[in-house]
């Protein structure tokens, strides 16, 4: 019998191939240098490969001139311009119909999900029918109907469709009056993010007092006042210094205004419309998931529906609905590389598509596009985790 002596520790074991620890380490480092070969091995055979086809290696095409035209930019270009300066343009525009696409997806699903749950049945039942209609259509046939079916069957610009005299529809896209900014335009900009700033602070102050008296105060008027008014009282203090240009017929084309491309409002339309009936199901599972004791409790304290839906019921559904909304954002921004089919610039179509084709970089182009969508991803995704962590029942 062994006697271990006081203050020695546990006997210390023995080096063993039988130690599972060490069998894990030594499986994993096999593991490691097999795929390491394997990646070595292709990467000499693609390099290898393309040195023979005279497919360049590396990115010294960036700075030549592109030689192509693009019609929808947000930042100067032309057929002068570099593929550097196309990439950006191909980016900036996959950003624009992202953003806008998001906004107006999270807008539907909202309403349509509120008039699906709505005790009228008529309105009911047609939320149903565009939910169920949208979301069983493939997308890239939408995308058809929206451009080929709808915008491209408007009217020539001389027999342009008017709304009210300022806003044109026809074959071209839709025209609309264009602003134009005069010396201290920049001064109402400044007026409207003050007008944000305050309005936070009024919303926090706010929800600080209800919280220690009780009392609550118009939050909502008292920011679009804020938000809204001071912009107006800087605009008419400093001389109206925005103004619009109206678009005119002159000849076979409008001048004046801006030119929203047909191109642009498909791919918005399609992607809204068909995320959003996506959206509207998620949002309507997480107002569903709110006890019914909620609505009955802000009945008997005779707080109105629609106050007791946005104060009461949506906040505490947003727990449930933010993890899968941020994949349905996701979705629409990957799901806007389908723009290539209806030739919308964006960059899937420039970068991976004109650039590639004229510059023979296919794994330069696939990367770097690769890349980009998944910064983007993971920044959207961030930034929803963030919201998702404000938003979370916090328990004691």
């Amino acid at each position: 019998m062994t006697v271990q002596a006081a203050g020695e520790g546990p006997p210390k074991a023995g080096f063993s191939l039988y130690d599972p620890k060490l069998r894990g380490y030594a499986y994993q480092s096999i593991l490691l240098v097999i795929l390491v070969a394997l990646v070595w091995t292709a990467s000499n055979y693609a390099v290898a490969n393309m040195a023979r086809l005279g497919i360049p290696l590396n990115f010294g095409f960036w700075n030549q001139v592109s030689g192509f035209d693009i019609n929808q930019t947000l930042v100067p270009y032309s057929a002068l311009s570099t593929y550097g300066q196309a990439f950006w343009v191909g980016l900036y525009n996959t950003l624009l119909v992202g953003a806008f696409g998001v906004v107006l997806a999270t807008a539907i699903g909202f309403v349509v999900a509120v008039l699906r749950l709505s005790p009228n049945w008529i309105v009911s039942k047609l939320a149903t029918v565009y939910v169920e209609l949208f979301r069983n259509i493939p997308l890239l046939l939408q995308l058809f109907f929206w451009y080929q079916v709808v915008l491209k069957s408007l009217p020539a610009p001389r027999q342009s469709i008017s709304v009210l005299g300022v806003v044109y529809l026809n074959t071209r896209g839709i025209i609309v009056p264009s602003p134009v900014l005069h010396d201290g335009a920049s001064l109402v900009g400044w007026a409207f993010l003050l007008g944000l700033v305050l309005a936070f602070a009024f919303g926090r102050y706010a929800r600080a007092r209800q919280a220690s008296t009780g009392r609550q105060l118009p939050v909502l008027w008292v920011s679009l006042a804020l938000i809204l008014g001071l912009p107006i009282l800087a605009h008419l203090a400093l001389g109206m210094p925005i103004g619009f240009t109206l678009p005119v017929l002159k000849g076979f084309n409008f001048a004046g205004g801006s030119q929203i491309f047909p191109e642009f409002a498909a791919l918005l339309l399609g992607l809204s419309v068909y995320t959003g009936a996506f959206i509207s199901e998620i949002v309507r599972a997480g107002i569903m998931a709110v006890g019914r004791g909620q609505h009955e409790a802000a009945a008997a304290l005779g707080i109105r529906p629609n106050i007791t839906m946005r104060l009461v019921v949506i906040p505490q559904a947003m727990r449930v609905i933010v993890p899968p909304l941020t994949n349905q954002y996701l979705n629409l921004i990957k799901n806007s590389s389908l723009a290539v089919f209806i030739g919308y610039p964006d960059l899937v179509q420039v970068f991976a598509g004109t650039v590639l084709n004229q510059t023979g970089a296919a794994i330069q182009c696939m990367a770097l596009t690769g890349a980009i969508y998944l910064a983007i991803s993971l920044a959207l995704s961030s930034a929803m985790n963030v919201y998702n962590k404000r938003v979370a029942l916090v328990e004691r």
